[in-house]
């Protein structure tokens, strides 16, 4: 185990991997530690968004844009900027002449209804005294051509007004009804408005709380991996170096082995070239005595045959290699004596275990410094618990709840008498509708008996009740309405000045923006009433296009810009926090002072094969002979050759001669040439590979023993580098995760917490709820009873009128007398033709 470091620098430097300049320059990768998980962090900000209010279209969408276009008309002055201004900042300095100015419009409709409220009683009085003496809505005196078509166009005209009666008074119940209806949830949405406004400003402090309180994520995090981060470093490092590592041990193996092999072919080279020189000392005077005899045998005279040929090759019969000519090798032998030493294999592979085991090894050493990195992490930053303390808007957040709180608990009150206040509007309108719709129905009977009464006129002896009630009803009628008069248009005349300036002060200026012009304005708006001042924020701020932002969901951070008083970067600087544990990162140590390479046997089997001058031996004097025949003759071809002449010759004693010569040829190349043959094989086998492995087996060698020797000075420094970079990297990744967390919350409380959705969802739904849902339904109601309450006025006077000729027609008599004068007289219609 303790040699797994020992690994590291040298074979850096080897060019099997890594390149000693990157070494030297401290290259850093990073992608063996691989970069930080992503984090997932709960949301702090809550979901507080207002339901958005909207009135469905409907029938009466038209009837309220009616309205819109005569309210445009009475009011056609724009919104009163300085008035409004004086209002609110000082109330003494307005005067009365300004404020009757801009409700000029208001002003006519106020004199046209007072003229109503005195003229339409006063003439009802005027009447009511009149028909007391029966001077009005009396009979018609005389029949004439006329009468007919008076009496139509009368009637007609009273049935169109009465229809209008009758439209205007259904609207007017519709929209009564319509007002009552939306009231409810109008008022309910006051606390609810007011909740949120309140859960918006009161739950920023906890909000921030729990933003601060999720550094514990990437705290666990680093912890956790701060328990493996010996094992990791250590990774890390084999994976950077096992490139270099692997290939390095799997040369010194390979170089093992090739000595081994070299030491094997260079001691069978010399036990072969000794039995070589033996085996030809033995061989050479069997063959000169062999040669003696066939040289005698065949110059014999009665040698029949091609005995000449076969005495040519005889001659040669000699030895062709001379393998005391090769150099020796014994001095390389006698400096190579007991190589190898060291067994390679096992060498490589107790290497290999240990490199493998570096992981554990750099945990075991780092043990010590892990404990106080965890004790660093432990650690909040300081600024990070500071984060919820001193925010902008604090002190203010808690006055404006306490605020919000009291509004909401104080309009309870309030909201009921307006709802009470609002039933006894409802029931009024009611009340008077249902004396309008009576005034149309007494209108509508009194036409159709009336009608019935003249179609029955033809006939004498039908008599005149129907008539004579239709007219009763129709004087019914206008009773009904001179009585009424002036209850309606006090009604009218108060929901329309209310109604008309919410719709055209408020309403109207809010759809065009100019009320966020005005409090956009600086001046219009007191102290008291300024947002910014409220806030105690350093800017003043566009209340339209804070409007704006926060109608897109915008936070407050952006809307009311706190970057300007509040440095939120300041809290989540942590790069105290850092530089704390790459202090702690740097006393990482690895001691590199005991680490080897090759073992001391190893070491001096290279050394004693570096200076044994194993490459220096001449190995082409070896393949000189190797390459010539061990006889320089065949002499198998030989033997059969003699047998041929054997069998040729005349003389058989010539032909046992030669035959035995042939045998004995073939013993002696069996006997003596193939074992030489084969050691000359086996030496050929031996010298190739010697001359082919011996200059790269010596340049491998000295390299190897060259970089072992450099790499062991320079081993520490790159070791600590290396450890350095890995460091850095862990150090980078865990940073990551504070990273994540930092960028989190930039963005939590600079876009999510203190969404002012809410503001502008109140603003909106406050809008829809005062103009589209109370002020819109309420001025359709006074104006469809304003319609019916003027439309009174030619119901009177048709109604009147056209009575006369329900009643029976008086006759016209020579008597003095009136037919209303006599006693117990039963009126008749008479006709008089003219």
């Amino acid at each position: 185990m303790r040699h797994a470091l020992a690994l590291l620098a040298p074979l850096l430097g080897l060019g099997l991997g890594l390149s000693l300049s990157q070494l030297a320059a401290g290259a850093t990768d990073c992608k063996s530690l691989g970069p930080a998980e992503p984090l997932t962090f709960t949301p702090a900000a809550r979901a507080r968004w207002l339901a958005p209010r909207v009135r469905a279209p409907g029938l009466l969408d038209s009837l309220y844009g009616t309205v819109h276009r005569f309210l445009s008309v009475v009011q056609l002055n724009p919104f009163p900027s300085e008035l409004v201004k004086a209002l609110l900042n000082e109330l003494a300095s307005v005067k009365v002449n300004e404020v009757v100015r801009y409700e000029a419009g208001y002003v006519v409709c106020a004199v046209v209804a007072g003229l109503y409220l005195l003229l339409v009683p006063a003439a009802g009085l005027c009447f009511c005294c009149c028909r007391c003496r029966q001077r009005c809505g009396g009979r018609v005196k005389t029949e004439h051509k006329a009468l007919a078509c008076e009496c139509a166009a009368l009637t007609v005209f009273l049935l169109l007004t009465t229809l209008l009666l009758l439209i205007g008074v259904i609207c007017a119940l519709v929209t009564n009804q319509r007002t009552h209806e939306q009231m409810g949830p109008s008022v309910e949405a006051v606390p609810e408005t007011l909740l949120s406004l309140r859960g918006l400003v009161s739950d920023v402090p906890q909000e921030l709380q729990a933003v601060a309180q999720q550094f514990s994520l990437p705290q666990e995090r680093v912890l956790e991996e701060l328990d493996g981060v010996g094992v990791s470093i250590g990774s890390a490092v084999h994976t950077q170096l096992r490139s270099a590592v692997y290939p390095l041990l799997a040369a010194v193996g390979s170089l093992g082995q090739a000595l081994q092999v070299s030491m094997q072919h260079l001691q069978a080279l010399n036990a072969t070239v000794v039995e070589l020189q033996a085996g030809q000392q033995d061989l050479e005077p069997a063959l000169q005595e062999q040669r003696d005899r066939l040289l005698q045998l065949l110059q014999e005279a009665g040698c029949q045959g091609d005995c000449a040929g076969a005495l040519s090759r005889a001659r040669t019969l000699e030895l062709g290699a001379d393998f005391s000519q090769v150099p020796s090798v014994d001095h390389v032998l006698h400096r190579l004596k007991g190589v190898p030493e060291a067994k390679f294999s096992s060498m490589v592979q107790e290497e290999n275990s240990t490199f493998n085991a570096l992981p554990t090894l750099a945990a075991m050493q780092m043990s010590s410094v892990v404990q106080e990195l965890k004790k660093a992490v432990a650690q909040q930053p300081e600024g990070l618990r500071t984060l919820a303390e001193g925010f902008p808007g604090s002190e203010a957040a808690s006055r404006w709840a306490q605020a919000l709180q009291e509004v909401e608990e104080s309009s309870r009150p309030y909201l009921q008498e307006v709802q009470r206040y609002e039933t006894y509007r409802w029931i009024v309108g009611c009340v008077l509708c249902s004396v309008v719709l009576l005034v149309a129905l007494c209108n509508l009977l009194g036409l159709n008996l009336g009608i019935w009464g003249l179609s029955a006129r033809e006939d004498p002896s039908h008599p005149e009740a129907k008539g004579e009630a239709g007219a009763r009803f129709l004087m019914a009628g206008v009773g009904l309405s001179f009585l009424f008069a002036a209850p309606l248009i006090l009604l009218v005349f108060a929901t329309f000045l209310v109604g008309g300036n919410v719709q055209t002060l408020v309403c109207r200026s809010w759809e065009s923006g100019e009320l966020f012009e005005f409090a956009d304005t600086p001046g219009n708006l007191p102290p008291s009433m300024n947002l910014s001042h409220l806030l105690g924020l350093r800017k003043n701020i566009s209340i339209r296009q804070a409007y704006r932002q926060c109608k897109k969901g915008a936070a407050l951070w952006t809307v009311l810009q706190l970057n300007d008083s509040y440095d939120l970067e300041e809290h989540l600087d942590i790069s105290q926090y850092t530089n704390k544990l790459w202090q702690e990162l740097q006393s990482l140590k690895v001691d590199t002072q005991s680490l080897e390479l090759l073992s001391s046997a190893a070491r001096r089997d290279l050394e004693a094969l570096q200076s044994s001058g194993l490459q220096r031996v001449h190995y082409p004097d070896f393949l000189v002979q190797i390459q010539r025949p061990v006889v320089k003759t065949s002499m198998e071809q030989l033997a059969q050759e003699l047998e041929g002449l054997a069998q040729a010759q005349g003389s058989s004693v010539l032909g046992q001669r030669l035959q035995k010569e042939a045998h004995g040829l073939r013993n002696l190349h069996q006997e003596k040439v193939v074992p030489q043959q084969s050691l000359v094989a086996k030496l050929n086998l031996s010298v190739r590979a010697l001359e082919s492995s011996a200059p790269n087996l010596q340049l491998e060698t000295s390299d190897v023993l060259t970089n072992v020797t450099y790499l062991k000075g320079e081993l520490p420094a790159w070791a600590t580098r290396i450890l350095r970079n890995v460091s850095e990297c862990f150090l980078a990744r865990e940073m990551g995760y504070f990273s994540q967390y930092v960028a989190w919350v930039r963005e939590e409380v600079t876009q999510r917490i203190a969404t002012c959705q809410p503001l502008s969802g109140a603003l909106d739904n406050s809008h829809v709820i005062l103009c589209d849902m109370m002020a819109d339904p309420w001025n359709a109601f006074w104006f469809c009873l304003a319609w019916c309450t003027f439309f009174l006025i030619p119901s009177i006077v048709f109604a009147v009128k056209t009575s006369k000729y329900f009643r029976p027609i008086r006759k016209r008599l020579s008597s003095t007398s009136s037919e209303e004068t006599q006693l117990f007289h039963i009126p008749r219609v008479t006709s008089l033709k003219l």
